[in-house]
């Protein structure tokens, strides 16, 4: 990925290069880079889908804080950068957000365009979180300082699910089990006799 310093931005860095092979919205997107012609049979065991995604996002979350103005170390790093992260992100979301002040406001299908910002879906932050706390500790960040898994962190992603949902007019429900078909349910024993 190619992350040049840029003045417009507070991550210090302009993912919307030409020539690169990915942008920071692949971050979320979980966009690859394609490689015609590539063989998967050379080696025994291709990292996963997650995996490669995964490391994407670690890395670039590394050059974010390097470009950081101060530069950061990982060790330094809050759940505060995280957040000037996911904010310095949303840029590049794809999620029609409506304000409060929209006519479209809480409608899940509007009518007609308006001027509203396209924003990160709270799924897609929610899953570049989850992410990127597990490589933290992936590359010896200790469980208890992990930014990824600040309380200030928590709520802002939990802030996001409940605006979005209102904005518009969808609901982040937790998805419940289904109950087993009748017919699939666990046959009793044969008799013995």
């Amino acid at each position: 990925m190619e992350l040049v310093p840029g003045s417009n931005n507070p991550g210090g860095y302009d993912p919307m290069i030409s020539g690169a092979s990915s942008s920071a919205a692949n971050i979320i997107t979980g966009g690859a880079s394609s490689s015609a012609g590539a063989s998967f049979s050379s080696s025994p065991k291709a990292p996963s889908r997650y995996e490669n995604q995964k490391r994407r996002d670690w890395n670039t979350f590394c050059q974010y804080l390097r470009n950081h103005r101060p530069p950061l170390s990982l060790g330094m790093c809050s759940g505060a950068h995280v957040l000037e992260f996911l904010r310095y992100l949303d840029q590049f979301g794809k999620t029609k957000v409506h304000n409060q002040t929209c006519l479209f406001f809480g409608l899940p299908n509007p009518p007609d365009q308006c001027q509203c910002p396209l924003r990160q879906a709270w799924g897609s932050l929610d899953a570049l979180i989850g992410r990127l706390r597990a490589a933290f500790e992936e590359h010896g960040g200790k469980p208890e300082v992990n930014p990824f898994g600040a309380r200030a962190v928590r709520l802002y992603l939990r802030e996001v699910r409940d605006f979005q949902a209102k904005a518009r007019g969808v609901s982040y429900e937790k998805k419940r089990k289904r109950p087993k078909p009748k017919g699939a349910q666990q046959l009793p024993a044969p008799d013995a006799n």
